[in-house]
């Protein structure tokens, strides 16, 4: 589910806080490591459950209008377009999301939860997108998942109450939210009218990205004190004090996984730590990384220590 980038950036956060604790504990911080995969993977698993819980808040809202003393007729006859959404039906009828759900305790059972949904469907109801699928004369299966996905953008991903649930569960979900929401949609669309709902796993078969993240975390740590000498050699004309803790992490996992990682390429190495330095440090960063690895790639490769397996794999 999670691609390479998103590993990385799971594997960045860990080591900021473990050199910041100052811990010494190398297997507790691979154990925080995969809890915090695993906690990604849960948030997956809630957001693609969040239309069949609009629908259920649909379903009860519904219960209650027609049990008003004076309901009109809407109440007693409300518009089913929503409720009979195939696609949302297909989410919650899939074995697989409800063996997952049961397995890790994941779902969105209890009195707080139900009113978010409650509040959400409120919100809902007064959405542009809504009022359109309810009121225009468009029937079938494309209107259908056409309505689903722009619900779930619109409305689902970009709600504070659900952002608000995550943020009260994990300090970590606030970067995971934009990644699971995306792999959330992309299994949305990938689904096909008479077949089971599939979820993607959490790591790829046949895969060593499990194996990638480990050995990044553990490697990183143990040549610590190696890639800040080297380090320090490429930046001659910079305090090493004064340079930003995230740029010399991001360096040291670029180090790392030049010289470790036989199996992936020096520019894909090169450019994954400059593209996350624009989001985790400050706004020249990319630059610097840029310059410093450039550097430490002609250095390590002359000293043999960068060795690429795989054709095509010395670039």
């Amino acid at each position: 589910m999670l691609n390479r980038r998103h590993l990385r950036i799971k594997v960045l956060q860990i080591l900021y806080a473990f050199f910041q604790s100052e811990e010494e504990s190398i297997l507790k911080a691979e154990k925080e490591l995969l809890s915090a995969v695993e906690r990604m993977y849960d948030m997956y698993l809630f957001m693609l459950m969040t239309l069949p819980e609009l629908k259920r808040a649909a379903l009860n809202s519904m219960d209650e209008h027609k049990k008003k003393l004076r309901p009109t007729e809407e109440d007693l006859n409300p518009k089913m377009k929503f409720v009979n959404n195939v696609l949302i039906e297909a989410i919650k009828s899939s074995s697989q999301l409800t063996k997952l759900s049961e397995t890790r305790k994941v779902n969105w059972l209890g009195v707080e939860s139900q009113e978010i949904f409650r509040k959400l469907y409120l919100t809902i109801l007064e959405s542009e997108v809504f009022f359109e699928h309810m009121n225009n004369d468009s029937e079938g299966l494309e209107e259908d998942m056409s309505f689903a996905l722009q619900l779930f953008k619109t409305e689902i991903a970009n709600s504070e109450l659900i952002q608000y649930f995550f943020d009260e569960k994990s300090i970590y979900w606030a970067d995971d939210l934009d990644l699971c929401c995306s792999m959330a949609m992309k299994t949305i669309k990938s689904w096909s009218p008479g077949k089971a709902f599939d979820v993607l796993p959490l790591y790829k078969e046949n895969d060593d990205e499990k194996e990638f993240i480990v050995n990044l975390l553990r490697k990183t740590i143990q040549m610590n004190e190696e890639n800040e000498a080297l380090i320090t050699e490429l930046t001659q004309n910079w305090e090493l004090d004064r340079i930003a803790k995230m740029d010399i992490l991001l360096l040291k996992m670029g180090l790392t996984e030049l010289q470790t990682c036989s199996s992936i390429p020096t520019k894909v190495s090169l450019n994954e730590y400059i593209e996350i330095s624009k989001f985790y440090s400050t706004p020249k960063s990319n630059l610097f990384i840029n310059g410093v690895l450039d550097k430490a790639i002609a250095k390590l490769t002359k000293e043999k220590k960068i060795v690429k397996i795989g054709r095509g794999l010395m670039t």
